[in-house]
């Protein structure tokens, strides 16, 4: 017989409740502890309406929410924006470091990683790039209080709070789901989890138990490697698509086609001014430019498989390192 819905969150919540014990109280930036907030009261009755989180259990879980000022400072863009450097954010990822890893990470995970590549399209060297990029194939997972990080975010930075309410409220699910308490989270400033980096809201919708266990735990890395390829070929990955082509093009010319934005719309025979090699994919593509302070732009074509790899993070500096490492890695196995 099943359970109604209240019956089972009133359950699921005393059941957490009797999990480890919550941090001392704590407090946000102006010394007022989150619970005792308007905007935390709206959204904790928003919570209880929408999912039927006892409100009492909600109150305890903000009175132990501390501010971590340091999540502010790391979220910030920098003052500067021309300080943003491809060749110094390149630099970072596809070094000899990251690279070792990537190939002993590999080695160790090479069943589950032809696994997944053949089950969900994405190349074996895409998989273990993502995961190196993320955290060098699980050394640096971060070690922020994820309820405590997304509540700063959500109620302290204004640019962003919508983004990471929604990642709290799906903290909060996904803690339901699994059995645990919210504060018994751990990974980066911005709330993101395990090796692959997945914030709450992808672990809910796209993380996979890949090694079959009784349980899905990103901090695995059978269960990382699966997830990142599933995220990704649910988002669109092409198998065997291609993912960049170098191109060159005036600066001038360029201004109108990077203004169409990284999603792929034009063939490059359609962009007016573009030079591309005789090779390069005759497929819907966007123009990308890779920006280094001083030293001449690269342009490349970005395909599908690249505006994919955007959507794990909006970027087309990450994308590209991402491709770059791959393909170091490729080279080197």
């Amino acid at each position: 017989m099943k359970r109604n819905k209240l019956t089972f969150a009133l359950l699921s919540c005393l059941a957490l409740a009797s999990l480890a014990p919550l941090p001392a109280r704590a407090a946000d930036s102006q010394g007022v502890r989150y619970s005792e907030r308007a905007d935390v009261s709206s959204f904790i009755a928003e919570m209880r309406q929408k999912h039927e989180f006892p409100e009492t259990w909600l109150i305890r879980q903000f009175d132990a929410a501390e501010f971590k000022p340091a999540v502010i400072k790391y979220i910030l863009p920098p003052a500067d924006p021309q300080v943003r450097s491809w060749k110094n954010y390149r630099s970072r990822f596809v070094e000899p470091r990251r690279i070792a890893a990537g190939l002993a990470f590999w080695k160790e995970h090479a069943a589950a990683i032809r696994r997944a590549s053949e089950q969900y399209g994405v190349p074996e060297e895409i998989i273990v790039a993502i995961i190196g990029v993320e955290t060098i194939y699980g050394r640096h997972m971060g070690d922020f209080d994820t309820f405590s990080a997304l509540t700063t975010l959500a109620f302290d930075y204004p640019p962003r709070a919508a983004l990471f309410r929604a990642q709290l409220e799906e903290l909060l699910l996904l803690a339901r789901e699994e059995g645990r308490s919210p504060h018994s989270y751990a990974g980066s400033f911005a709330g993101a989890l395990g090796l692959p980096q997945f914030l709450p809201g992808s672990i809910r919708r796209y993380a996979v138990n890949f090694d079959g266990d009784d349980r899905l735990d990103l901090t695995t890395p059978v269960d990382a490697i699966g997830s990142v390829a599933n995220f990704l070929a649910a988002h669109g990955w092409v198998k065997g698509g291609p993912i960049v082509a170098p191109a060159q093009i005036d600066d001038t010319a360029a201004a109108p086609l990077l203004a169409q934005g990284i999603q792929p719309r034009l063939l490059p025979t359609e962009m007016v001014g573009l030079v591309t090699r005789p090779d390069a994919p005759q497929e819907a593509a966007a123009l990308i430019d890779l920006v280094t302070p001083k030293q001449a732009t690269e342009y490349w074509l970005g395909y599908q498989n690249f505006y994919v790899i955007t959507r794990y993070n909006r970027s087309s500096f990450y994308a590209m390192a991402v491709h770059d490492l791959a393909q170091a890695l490729r080279q080197q196995r």
